[in-house]
């Protein structure tokens, strides 16, 4: 009961001091996004997200609403204040969103909606999927490439059948570059903590590492971060996930799997100013430019010419529909161990 009247405390200042950002906007209601757990300065799929919202800003001129929900209970809070506000489009940050979303798109019909990581179907709701398995097939593969161990090791986040995509994508793109891989997996937990423990992260990594396991690739968000510490600490090699990560530990992290939700929340926020806002399921992969590797300055020194031509073969072979990456979703199970 106390988190509850703390978060309607805390959603009773939006308007003010809550939202500096949008005071201008106060006549004309603008875009709104709402993020998950971890706040907009994650480091992964929250900041991604800020960095479109911020760029729209910059280009546009114009200034949007914005809310961090510190518990669970604030989804569906912060999504009706801003609807009952006035504020169009209005999207929000993962799959936990879809309950909330759902009552409040149903009860304000007028007013468009996104979501990033599920899908709602509804006339009024935009749906962003990133085939993040294809993202991290490319980085199993370079992972392979690059061992000299022979092991490669898996960090998740919260044990959900969408985390359990990039574990599968990525061991699928490890056993195309080489069948006598091993790939270790270990998923941090299967409530909403498992996203904010960078601690058991390191842990989970260290033990890996403990066996054989000489790259670890993270998709947990904040517990991420410790799989990137332990890795960089042991001398061995990490990959990140949803925003750039190499620069976190320049030479440490072998690349990033990139998932593009900053242009999934600018387009959002410039097609719903234009008045051109499309509703429905968009699917975002290799194909559509929705997920992809980091490649710059931090990791150049760790990818060969060799692998580096390797993944773009590859990568290629994925758009033109010669590899097909199993969608574990489709049927939350996975053609390889």
């Amino acid at each position: 009961m106390k988190s509850t009247l703390l978060g309607l405390a805390v959603l009773l200042s939006l308007g003010t001091a809550g939202v500096a950002t949008t005071a201008s906007a106060a006549d004309k209601p603008g875009p709104a996004i709402i993020y998950d757990l971890g706040g907009k300065f994650d480091k992964s799929f929250n900041e991604g997200a800020y960095n479109g919202a911020e760029r729209w800003k910059k280009e546009s001129g114009k200034t949007y609403r914005e809310f961090e929900i510190t518990n669970a209970s604030q989804r569906e809070q912060a999504l009706r204040r801003f609807a009952k506000d006035g504020n169009n489009p209005i999207i929000v940050l993962g799959f936990a969103y879809e309950d909330a979303l759902t009552a409040v798109a149903k009860a304000y019909p007028k007013t468009q909606f996104g979501i990033v990581d599920d899908v709602v179907d509804l006339p009024n709701v935009a749906s962003y999927i990133y085939r993040a398995d294809e993202g991290s097939y490319l980085a199993g593969y370079l992972a392979a490439k690059t061992s000299k161990s022979g092991t490669i090791g898996f960090v998740g986040g919260m044990d959900i059948p969408l985390i359990r995509s990039f574990g599968c994508g990525y061991v699928q793109g490890a056993k195309a570059a080489n069948p006598s891989i091993k790939v270790i997996q270990n998923m941090t937990g299967t409530t909403a903590a498992a996203w904010n423990d960078p601690g058991r992260g390191g842990e989970l990594a260290k033990a890996q590492m403990a066996q054989g396991a000489d790259i670890v690739y993270a998709a947990a968000g904040q517990t991420g971060l410790g799989v990137l510490q332990a890795a960089a600490d042991e001398g061995k090699l990490s990959i990140g996930v949803d925003s750039n990560q190499n620069g976190l530990h320049p030479g440490k992290v072998l690349t990033s799997v990139l998932k593009h939700v900053d242009e999934a929340i600018y387009e959002g926020f410039k097609s719903g100013a234009a008045g051109t806002f499309k509703t429905g399921t968009n699917v975002l992969g290799l194909k559509q430019d929705g997920v992809g590797l980091a490649m710059d300055d931090n990791n150049k020194s760790l990818v060969s010419a060799d692998n580096k031509a390797a993944i773009d073969a590859v990568t290629k072979d994925i758009v033109d529909g010669k590899t097909v990456v199993h969608d574990y979703q489709a049927d939350n199970a996975c053609p390889v161990n």
